[in-house]
């Protein structure tokens, strides 16, 4: 699987230059062997990140939660986690058991059996391949945010954190229909009930907003409040209760024309609801669904420097790219 991905990324970016590591080689898990010992004598990645996730709690969504040991143990195919059980370390669904000075003594003489989990990864990966900024999808930057304290313990510098490029591609075929339906490029990015609702709305030989009827009512109440004060004041609030009725009276004479007109052009809306379905997929983004060679097979060779051409990372922009 390593060498499939190393010579499928050469395959794309080799031309634009890389350095790719193997992050099991020896001699780089040597380079964390101090990380290792300090994080499975003291559970220094539990405590820091613990600490923070209390913190982040109330404003963001936990991505991870640590354990008391974060390392996983590899020998021979195996890949399990190492669980603290009181004064020894268990592999975990093994029989295989280290006490304290046994397992430092395996990390002293084979460091390549020790494996960071996703919390430790990006420590790991800092280490031996320093950043000055990290740019990451919003998931990855969330659980980034939860590092801060645990780079700090283990004195690591912590790169800035950088939200990554998102693009939407948008078919010349899906184009034309847009332009059909007098649909614009941001609007694309409302939710498809609205964006069906401004639509029918645009395509109608009728006006479907009472806005200027809602003013009208308004208007005659301010006249009827007016009035109401000058009599009895006890009247206003019965004048407020009847305005309320008849404001919404409109609203839904309102949803109710709307609701005639997506019936008339049900042919527009389905072509409506077909495209943002295909354009953002369950209302996600197309991302989230779609896997960039649906795009490379379509663009070849032409996606990537196409790509390379409109993306600025530090740009924190939401690119749409016509095809």
């Amino acid at each position: 699987m390593a060498a499939a991905n190393r010579y499928l990324i050469n395959a794309l970016f080799g031309a634009y230059g890389l350095v790719i590591l193997d992050g099991d080689d020896r001699n780089l898990k040597a380079l964390m062997r101090p990380v290792i010992e300090k994080e499975l004598l003291e559970k220094t990645c539990f405590t820091a990140v613990s600490k923070t996730n209390k913190l982040l709690k109330d404003r963001y969504k936990i991505q991870v939660n640590p354990r008391e040991t974060n390392l996983f143990y590899l020998k021979d195919g195996l890949r399990e986690r190492l669980i603290l059980a009181g004064d020894h370390y268990q592999v975990n669904r093994t029989d295989q058991v280290f006490s304290k000075e046994a397992l430092l003594q395996e990390l002293s003489d084979f460091p390549e059996r020790f494996s960071p989990n996703v919390l430790m990864r990006p420590l790991y990966q800092e280490r031996i391949l320093p950043n000055l900024a990290y740019i990451g999808g919003a998931g990855e930057i969330s659980y980034w945010l939860q590092l801060k304290a645990c780079f700090k313990a283990f004195q690591t510098p912590f790169p800035l954190l950088v939200l990554r490029n998102s693009v939407l591609m948008v078919a010349e075929k899906q184009q034309r229909k847009l332009q059909r339906l007098n649909i614009d490029f941001p609007s694309l990015f409302l939710d498809q009930e609205r964006l069906v609702a401004m639509t029918v709305k645009d395509l109608s030989d009728i006006s479907l907003d009472l806005s200027v009827q809602r003013r009208a009512v308004q208007a005659v109440f301010k006249d009827l409040k007016r009035l109401a004060t000058k009599t009895d004041p006890s009247f206003t609030g019965a004048v407020n209760a009847q305005e309320k009725r008849q404001l919404n009276g409109l609203d839904t004479l309102e949803k109710r024309l709307l609701k005639a007109q997506k019936r008339k052009l049900s042919g527009e809306v389905k072509r409506i609801r077909d495209l943002h379905q295909v354009l953002f997929p369950n209302g996600k983004l197309q991302e989230r669904y779609r896997n960039f060679t649906t795009y490379y097979l379509e663009m070849g060779d032409g996606l990537i420097p196409e790509l390379m051409c409109h993306l600025d990372p530090f740009s924190n922009t939401h690119t749409l790219l016509a095809y």
